[in-house]
């Protein structure tokens, strides 16, 4: 598996329209091959604050999803609503291993 998660910091402003371009971003990505998993989560304490975590079978997944259509539309809408610019750690997974996925 290859996973990501990836922390986006929103200005307040503009927690809506994230929100909706989240849901319209994960909606498509959910149905790619190479994804396992696409979770976005939103922080309970500060709403400005989230994290997507993105579970693809391999890194060639990952790679075919910069390359879809939602995601073009996805980063080019929120760039602006961004109050800072969104940070990524790749991890390997433990725990169910790949099978269990």
């Amino acid at each position: 598996m290859h996973i990501l998660q990836v922390f986006v910091h929103v200005k307040p402003e503009a927690i809506e329209d994230f929100i909706a371009a989240m849901k319209d971003n994960a909606s498509h990505s959910v149905e790619e091959p190479g994804v396992v998993r696409f979770d976005a989560l939103q922080q309970a304490d500060d709403p400005t604050r989230f994290t997507i975590i993105e579970v693809y079978r391999n890194p060639a997944g990952h790679a075919a999803h910069r390359e879809t259509p939602h995601y073009a539309r996805w980063r080019d809408t929120v760039a602006d609503m961004m109050a800072e610019a969104r940070t990524a750690v790749v991890y390997r997974n433990v725990s169910p291993d790949d099978a269990g996925w």
